[in-house]
């Protein structure tokens, strides 16, 4: 039976980083998952928090209560939109009155909040409802050869009290993915961190340190790429490596790739389909044996 879900593209995905919707569309639907277009969704509010907390709890709640109106379950493949849904549904659940105040404002569009929806993530989509032996079933192409490390993300794995997809010290689901698609994980110093996207804004030059030190890092222990689950770490990783580079003096030549890209390929899915042209980081060194 297939596993329907609302995609929530959240606001990087449809407007940046195609390459991920593009991936998560070829791939998703093998695997028997139906992925549903809701009308009406906004911006989670996750980019307001430091400004205006009520304001995020507002936005998330809304888009929560537009997947309930429509009875479905959620898809969040970003991670800060995964953590502000999630986030949401935690504070509502534990104080009725700001459940009450926030149903308030959402009944200006005949909206209301009431029951939790499940909400998912690409890793534990991928993991705990799709599941790895199912993975393995559909693998066309086993990456062999492929050595590669995994980053999750700060939004993926904390705070862990709310309940996030992976174990916050030594998260390993999407190494074990890997290992079903038939590459190597690589396990490394700095896989927990940060990928300095969240200082982008008020501290760039911090921020692409932060980038830059994570890919010298990974470029200096020879391992072949970088994975990742998150457009806005993709963001930093990808789009921004030219400039990370630059920040610590480095010269950055290291693939970095959507966990669903590498997924596509093992499934036997073309790279044009994949977007993987659209990654902006020399992705083609990891000689991917994409179906032409």
């Amino acid at each position: 039976m297939n596993k329907k879900y609302a995609l929530f593209p959240g606001c990087l995905m449809p407007t940046e980083q195609y390459a991920y919707e593009l991936s998560i569309r070829e791939t998703l639907p093998l695997l028997g998952v139906e992925l549903v277009n809701v009308e009406g969704f906004s911006c989670c509010g996750e980019p307001m928090k430091s400004v205006n907390q009520l304001l995020t709890l507002y936005l998330s709640a809304r888009n929560l209560a537009i997947a309930e109106k429509h009875h479905l379950d959620i898809f969040v493949p970003c991670a800060m939109c995964h953590l502000a849904l999630t986030e949401c549904q935690h504070v509502l659940e534990k104080n009725p009155a700001m459940k009450e105040r926030i149903n308030g404002m959402l009944a200006a569009e005949d909206l209301t909040y009431t029951e939790k929806r499940h909400i998912v993530h690409t890793v534990d989509l991928l993991y705990d409802e799709i599941g790895v032996q199912k993975i393995k079933e559909h693998v066309k192409k086993p990456l062999q050869g492929v050595k590669i490390a995994a980053h999750y993300g700060c939004h993926l794995l904390r705070p862990s009290e709310i309940g996030r997809p992976d174990d916050p010290e030594n998260p390993q689901k999407i190494e074990t993915i890997l290992k079903a698609l038939g590459a190597e994980p690589v396990n490394y110093p700095q896989k927990l961190d940060c990928c300095g996207a969240p200082l982008l804004a008020n501290l760039p030059e911090s921020a692409l340190t932060k980038t830059g030190q994570k890919l010298q890092a990974i470029q200096e222990q020879g391992i072949q790429g970088l994975v990742d689950v998150c457009p806005w770490c993709h963001k930093m990783f990808d789009s921004r490596q030219a400039k990370a580079g630059e920040t610590v003096a480095a010269k950055l030549e290291v693939p970095v790739i959507y966990l669903t890209q590498l997924l596509g390929v093992a499934l036997g899915i073309s790279s044009e389909k994949l977007g993987l042209e659209l990654n902006l980081s020399p992705v083609e060194k990891l000689q991917l044996e994409a179906v032409k």
